[in-house]
């Protein structure tokens, strides 16, 4: 989880009043996520859990960068008490460490670059304990060149649900609580006009955001308009 340094930040914008030390903190409570079409069908596996269908082993939620995959990985690795683990972290001889007495796992950031072979014992070794694998990936594992063969077929058998692109009160409510989670409320009229002139991507609004508070930070001042128009203009946006 992205945690910021500690910063410097005026509280309410006024200079009269002394900074305050604040960190950035991702909520990642389910009463935190927002629905909307484009990721109402993954939300919906993750709720339904543990109720999935018998000899389901794992499930692969795949969508854009930053459009909520982690979040919803977050929530269900609560409920089932899963480890979280990066392609980066499978090797075969510490694969028992990582797994513990655990029966469920989140493989997070999976593309073709997987190692194959320790990939395909982390399954069977789910599957040996009656769990369950939940993969994060941008495309479908299904259409990866995924190898040996045997990692493919396993993978390319998980059900697989989309996370599309968002829509501008999917936007809206992502921008809201991004700025939430650095401790900044932002006017709605404020949201308003950076959705209706920015790229609509779950990337884009992390970034917009990121900037915004950047430059809050750096001139002392409360998020206003004329302060987000700056940044859309730096950003080159339409």
């Amino acid at each position: 989880m992205t945690q910021r340094n500690s910063t410097s930040r005026l509280a309410g914008g006024d200079s009269g009043q002394l900074p305050l030390t604040l960190e950035h903190r991702p909520a990642y409570d389910r009463g935190e996520y927002l629905v909307s079409s484009c990721n109402e069908a993954a939300t919906a596996w993750i709720d339904s859990w543990p109720a999935w269908p018998d000899a389901t082993w794992g499930l692969n939620v795949h969508g854009p960068e930053a459009s909520g995959k982690s979040h919803l990985a977050e929530v269900w690795a609560r409920k089932a008490g899963a480890v979280m683990l990066r392609p980066s972290d499978l090797d075969v001889a510490v694969l028992p460490v990582l797994l513990n007495e655990h029966r469920y796992a989140v493989l997070d950031n999976v593309d073709e670059t997987l190692p194959g072979v320790p990939a395909f014992h982390l399954y069977n070794m789910i599957v040996e304990r009656r769990g369950a694998l939940l993969v994060l990936s941008r495309s479908p594992v299904s259409r990866m060149d995924l190898t040996p063969p045997d990692v493919k077929s396993r993978f390319a058998a998980l059900p697989a649900v989309a996370i599309s692109d968002p829509d501008d009160a999917l936007i809206t409510g992502v921008m809201d609580k991004l700025f939430r989670d650095r401790q900044l409320f932002v006017a709605e009229e404020v949201l308003a006009f950076l959705v209706g002139r920015m790229e609509r991507s779950f990337l884009e609004a992390r970034a917009m955001v990121e900037a915004i508070d950047a430059m809050s930070l750096a001139e002392g001042r409360r998020i206003t308009l004329p302060l987000a128009r700056r940044v859309l203009e730096a950003r080159g946006a339409r």
